[in-house]
């Protein structure tokens, strides 16, 4: 059993909880609690070790016991070095270490998801999470945008990295790959537009949404072809980021499942 919050591995997980350049760096991230980690044990994502305490429950134990079975390291800690190496006040007794990487974009794309400028966590969570409920087949995240494999962002998309290629690229990798693909770009806007209902969403598109404070950057307004507009008859100056997301991304899944 682990009971130093000084030991190496404790010491690692709090680094690359609260470091993203020590997240690149090691090429690995943190999951914690239950859900999160049977996720990664069910899509086979590469683990480098786990820690759990005994407070854990038979959901969890079964879980260490896929693990075992694959012969990764698991070891138990004390409560108080799992509370040193979570990024949450209250730990569910179960965290692991995982490899960083992303799963590969389908060779014939026709729904990808571009959020610009995204800085806020919890939004680039929930967008991760509704795009893979949406079925799109990749996440493409231009530069300023906050590090997908953060704690609160990977708690906020509840396990959709393990469903959904996202990808960090300059915007001169993602024009590449939205012009060979033959994508329409479609940008939400606040104000102008067409509004959304009236779009055709069945061709192969990318959607790009802006940031919350600033919204799309200039390099988003350049590669889209048409923007798209959410009515707001109440009179608000726009919605959550995350909100318009799902309203345009589930607006493409009604037109192409009807």
């Amino acid at each position: 059993m682990i009971t130093s919050k000084d030991n190496a591995k404790i010491k690692h997980a709090r680094t690359l909880q609260i470091d993203s350049k020590s997240r690149r760096e090691a090429g690995a991230f943190v999951v914690e609690g239950v859900r999160l980690v049977e996720e990664a044990l069910a899509s086979g994502w590469p683990v480098q070790w786990l820690i759990y305490t005994d407070e854990l429950d038979a959901r969890g134990q079964k879980v260490l016991a896929g693990f075992s079975e694959r012969g990764i390291s698991i070891e138990q800690v004390t409560p108080q070095v799992m509370r040193s190496a979570s990024d949450t006040q209250t730990p569910q007794g179960l965290l692991a270490v995982l490899e960083a990487r992303s799963l590969p974009l389908p060779t014939a794309l026709n729904f990808i998801f571009i959020p610009d400028s995204v800085r806020d966590p919890g939004n680039l969570g929930t967008m991760l999470r509704t795009a893979a409920a949406a079925g799109v087949q990749g996440v493409l995240l231009p530069p300023g945008s906050v590090d997908p494999f953060s704690p609160k962002v990977l708690r906020s998309a509840m396990g959709a990295h393990f469903r959904l290629p996202v990808y960090n690229l300059a915007w001169e990798e993602i024009r590449r790959i939205v012009w060979q693909a033959g994508l329409k770009v479609y940008l939400a806007e606040a104000s102008g537009g067409e509004i959304y209902t009236n779009v055709d969403w069945g061709a192969p598109l990318a959607l790009i949404v802006g940031g919350e404070a600033e919204g799309a950057g200039p390099d988003a307004q350049s590669l889209a072809i048409k923007r798209v507009l959410i009515p707001m008859p109440g009179g608000s100056e726009s919605l959550n980021a995350a909100s318009a997301a799902a309203v345009l991304l589930f607006e493409a899944v009604r037109q192409r499942t009807s």
